[in-house]
This record gives structure tokens, sequence and C-alpha cells, in this order.
């Protein structure tokens, strides 16, 4: 059995931090993909009186969808550049990009490309929750 061997990366962002970023990035790729089964929209029904009695609860979960992404923006916005460099380089780490040999090289790219527009790259990932919960499990932590 192989030993495991000393750590090759240290983490400003705290694991408990990025796990809330998990969270939110999951609901926020839940609410987009739940609404759909088998790539069929559901049908509506309208009855005789539509104009008196329709609603749309769809736009309650948008405003939660939109409140969740806000949520997420403004906690990415609120890094400092080394834990924004971490948090994008622990997606790529998670995507397959870099291995956890590699932490120190994609945290140096992700600092090059600067704090700029971090938010909205990562949240344009489809997959960001899960990349991230892969990235920590990929590095132990």
């Amino acid at each position: 059995m192989q030993q495991r061997r000393d750590k090759d990366w240290d983490l400003s962002i705290g694991p408990d931090t990025v796990r809330l970023f998990i969270l939110k990035a999951k609901a926020i790729s839940a609410g987009v993909n739940e609404d759909y089964e088998d790539g069929a929209e559901h049908e509506v029904e309208f009855d005789g009186d539509a104009r008196d009695n329709h609603h749309h609860d769809g736009l309650a979960e948008e405003e939660a969808e939109d409140l969740t992404a806000r949520e997420l923006r403004e906690l990415i916005g609120d890094l400092n550049v080394d834990e924004a460099a971490e948090l994008v380089a622990l997606a790529w780490v998670g995507r397959g990009d870099y291995d956890a040999s590699e932490w120190q090289d994609a945290v140096a790219e992700a600092r090059q490309r600067g704090n700029r527009r971090t938010a909205k790259y990562l949240l344009g990932m489809p997959m960001l929750g899960d990349w991230l919960e892969e990235g920590l499990e990929v590095l132990g932590a």
C-alpha cells in the first residue's frame, strides 16, 4: 500500500467556504434542469377562465435562482486575489485540466488571468459545483 505523500498545496480559501460555493452552484444548476424531464417541457392546461386563474410558479423559482446566483457572484467577488485564483484552480483540477501534483501551476495560471470577472467566468461553467467538489477531493481537502 502506497503512503500518501505530504500535500503539495496550501489553501488560502477555506474548504468549508468552497463547500458553501459548491452548494450554491449546485442549487443554481438544479434550478435550471429540474423543470425538464426527458427533454420535454411541461404541458399547460387552460380552462375557460384562464385569465382569472392563471398564475406562474416559475417566476418565484426564477427569482430564487437569480438570488442564489447573485449571492454566489457576491461571495466570489468578496474573495481576495489569492482566494479567487485558488477557486479557479480548484475548478480546473476538478475538471481534469490539472492534477494534484500540478496545483502550484494551476494557481499560478489562475493568478495570471487576474481577478477580472472571476464570478462571471466561474458561473459560466456548467458543472461548477461538481468540479469544485472534485477539486477538493483530488487535493484531499
